[in-house]
């Protein structure tokens, strides 16, 4: 395994993680990579690591440019472990190696996952170091997703190692945007920023107007590719992801056990269209909930709906709702929706767990008992219409 050439002297010597479907309850489809970044100077700089079972895929990769052991400097820009997992094995090859991390929480997580040493020393936001010929400059992100992240810029070549920014969970030969579909790399990022940085909407408009104070020519994340010709592209997307509140366009998730839920939820995507809205409906049985974050994201409305089930709500809905809470999208319209036999109480436990969102309620609870008749998803129609003609 060789590395990849970027730059004259700056190389990816990262890991292809191609079997990898589960992410922290994040389906990985796609699988990922762990990038990690040679820099040729002075003092050979190596910019984070790879998750523990790629370490030898890494070295591999190091080895095909310079020995391991004459790493002088190790950036770690994020404590996590598919990024840090391989510090062990470098520490041990590199036992004079410098090993900057942000402080204090980078030096904190860096002692808690590996024990604590004399090489952590502490980067704070404005600090810079030389490689020699380049120079590499500190700019703390907390909570972009982790208390340490910070992001790492060489001004002499004008690119900025993003780590969790701006990357997206996609298993390819490939190492630049270019090299694949627009349109492919952008939904990576989109559902990367959905499932992972969404809940860090601030933390992520903040990174955007670092990197916008930047003169960068490109930006090479902790997964995926990394961006050359498309860098306004992924920055206005940032923007627009963490700065705009969506203006329309419906989410209707459901279960259903004998087909009335869904009914309702048919209707109810259908009186969203009629309505002159985009509707995306989503069947729990048949999707993931995080290929349903990417939606969440850039839409309005949300309609959640399930029948009754011992007393309470469809199990996939309960873990919908859960992973949405911890997302915490802000400013959506929702309402709860479903059928019951007798009981009835999912309706009003979804409306619960919606409220707790922190989100608006734009349509009281809809109810029907047992199955919904012509004239109950009529009615239906209505409220939906009424709701969008307001």
């Amino acid at each position: 395994m060789k590395a990849v050439k970027l730059r004259e002297g700056i190389y990816w010597v990262g890991a292809i993680d191609w079997s990898i479907r589960n992410f922290h309850g994040y389906i990985t489809d796609q699988g990922t990579t762990y990038n990690a970044y040679l820099i040729i100077d002075e003092k050979i700089t190596l910019i984070d690591t790879v998750k523990a079972p790629f370490a030898e895929e890494m070295l591999e990769r190091i080895r095909s440019i310079v020995p391991v052991e004459k790493i002088d400097v190790v950036i770690s820009n994020h404590v996590e472990m598919d990024h840090s997992g391989s510090l062990p094995r470098i520490m041990e090859l590199c036992p004079n190696a410098s090993i900057y991390t942000s402080t204090p929480n980078g030096v904190k997580g860096l002692t808690a996952h590996y024990g604590a040493s004399d090489k952590y020393i502490p980067a704070a936001s404005g600090d810079q170091i030389s490689l020699g010929k380049r120079t590499l400059h500190f700019t703390g992100t907390p909570m972009l997703h982790w208390p340490d992240n910070m992001v790492t810029y060489c001004p002499e070549e004008k690119i900025l190692f993003s780590n969790d920014a701006f990357g997206q969970h996609l298993a390819t030969t490939e190492r630049l945007e270019t090299q694949l579909p627009l349109h492919t790399v952008l939904e990576g990022a989109k559902g990367y920023y959905a499932n992972i940085i969404m809940c860090y909407g601030r933390q992520a408009a903040a990174a955007w107007k670092v990197v916008k104070g930047l003169d960068v020519e490109m930006i090479a994340p902790s997964h995926g590719l990394v961006w050359t010709d498309h860098i306004s592209d992924i920055l206005d997307a940032y923007e627009t992801w963490s700065s705009k509140d969506p203006e329309t366009g419906a989410v209707i998730v459901y279960d259903s056990m004998w087909h009335s839920t869904e009914k309702m939820a048919l209707t109810i995507t259908d009186a969203f269209k009629a309505a002159g809205v985009e509707a995306h409906l989503f069947d729990m049985k048949a999707n993931d909930w995080s290929k349903i974050m990417p939606f969440v994201l850039t839409n309005k409305y949300i309609a959640v709906g399930s029948p009754t089930l011992n007393n309470q709500m469809m199990p996939t809905v309960a873990a919908f709702l859960c992973y949405l809470k911890g997302l915490s999208p802000k400013n959506r319209e929702v309402f709860a929706f479903g059928s019951y036999g007798w009981g009835g109480q999912s309706i009003g436990q979804i409306a619960k767990e919606l409220e707790e969102c922190g989100f608006h309620k734009c349509l009281d609870d809809i109810r029907i008992q047992y199955i919904p008749s012509q004239e109950q998803l009529d009615g239906i129609t209505q409220k939906v219409t009424e709701l969008i003609g307001k």
